[in-house]
């Protein structure tokens, strides 16, 4: 068949779109921007004027809209990407006569939704199914697959020695394996006309669990032994959801906290009548090769911030203790010692104190992608500098049976794990 694909560089939509081709479909990827993936590219965005749909849907039999966001940033709000845009398309199929839509939207988007996310999701499933089509809307739970978003959070969050645990960890859920919600939704696109029509499908696993056995689960797929639990308590999870809308950045959020409280599971008897077998369970979610590479990149997603944490505190300690604690005499006749004039001392004292500050304060700030590498770089300088220095004026800090300068050595390592780790993803 000939089929138009929206949201097709997607976590979910990326895997469609492979697993249609392999079908033998002509696909149609409509999108911001073209991939390297060989389909066929038309340039829609939904977050801008909608593009004259009746051309691009010529000759189109079947429609699958998987474009989403989970939440709104600039240029891009639910209203336009969930609701706005995809009536456009949804209108223009039932004017084409396109012979089916299939709608991706989220287990929760209904009457019952109280999140802005899962209210402009049920929106637009309304209005579609309320059309003279053959659509099906298809709600998939939360939904793991090793480059997700959502998986790269939990496996830390299981990774962990300790498992926090939200209220007590006793939200249901139902996760289902990508791979499982792709091939379910291959199947729906491929069913006899009518078979599916008006109706709201849930994609689940195959049964409903706790967040804490989910966890307990996800460590078992990674081959760690299963680890304490220590109860949050909601107030704190509240709070710290307050925090993360406030300040963005992480995936913990009120409305994140609001939809993990509802919970979120259904019967998964039509799952399984798509796939022709039950989906596979969170035992089975991380293939035994692939365990090692993930469990290492699980343990590095919380034990890195902590290493940021811990260098963030040297900076500061230092600049605290060179500016108010050592005696000023003694950081003054050291200086002199390396060979700063006198006149110069003081504010040699204070501009390194002042810069060990900065360093401490950027360490902490929420960069994004690759931009703090410079950061890791210019820190590294600076220590590699500083020890220059002393080995030439005050070669005996190297006897020193405290170590201040070996101590030097572990840092430079340290930041040269951190300058890896933040290397910008490819485009």
């Amino acid at each position: 068949m000939r089929i138009l694909l929206t949201g097709s560089s997607g976590f979910v939509g990326s895997r469609l779109r492979d697993a249609l081709r392999a079908a033998g479909h002509e696909l149609i990827c409509a999108g911001r921007r073209p991939d390297d993936s060989g389909c066929r590219f038309v340039a829609a965005d939904f977050a801008a004027p909608p593009p004259h749909w009746a051309a691009l849907l010529d000759g189109v039999e079947v429609v699958v809209n998987a474009v989403g966001i989970f939440r709104e940033r600039p240029g891009a709000s639910f209203a336009a990407l969930h609701v706005a845009g995809p009536l456009a398309l949804f209108e223009a199929c039932a004017a084409a006569g396109v012979r089916r839509v299939v709608q991706l939207s989220a287990l929760g988007a209904d009457d019952g939704a109280s999140t802005a996310y899962h209210r402009s999701k049920a929106e637009a499933d309304r209005r579609l199914l309320a059309l003279p089509l053959d659509a099906t809307v298809v709600q998939p739970s939360l939904v793991f697959g090793a480059e997700g978003p959502s998986a790269a959070l939990f496996l830390a969050l299981a990774a962990l020695p300790l498992l926090p645990l939200p209220a007590g960890g006793h939200q249901p859920l139902q996760p289902v394996h990508v791979d499982d919600a792709v091939a379910a939704i291959v199947a729906l696109v491929q069913a006899p006309p009518g078979r599916w029509r008006g109706r709201r499908v849930a994609l689940v696993g195959p049964r409903s669990l706790p967040l804490a056995a989910y966890l307990q689960g996800l460590r078992a797929g990674l081959e760690l032994r299963p680890a304490a639990t220590l109860a949050l308590p909601a107030a704190l999870v509240t709070a710290a959801a307050g925090l993360g809308s406030r300040f963005g950045g992480g995936l913990l959020d009120r409305d994140a906290w609001r939809m993990l409280q509802r919970g979120n599971t259904a019967a998964v008897a039509d799952t399984m009548a798509l796939l022709g077998a039950a989906p596979r369970p969170v035992e089975a979610f991380i293939p035994r090769p692939l365990a090692p590479a993930l469990r290492a990149r699980a343990e590095l997603a919380w034990t890195l911030p902590l290493l940021r944490l811990s260098l963030a505190v040297v900076w500061l300690v230092t600049a605290w203790v060179s500016l108010f604690v050592h005696p000023r005499d003694d950081s003054l006749a050291l200086l002199a010692r390396a060979g700063v004039p006198a006149a110069l001392q003081a504010a040699a004292l204070l501009g390194a104190a002042g810069l060990d500050a900065v360093f401490g304060v950027l360490t902490l700030a929420p960069w994004r992608g690759g931009a703090r590498r410079w950061l890791w770089l210019a820190q590294a300088a600076l220590i590699a500098g500083y020890t220059l220095v002393i080995s030439v004026a005050l070669p005996e800090f190297w006897s020193h049976p405290y170590g201040p300068l070996t101590k030097n050595l572990p840092l430079l390592a340290l930041l040269a794990l951190l300058w890896a780790q933040d290397r910008p993803p490819p485009r």
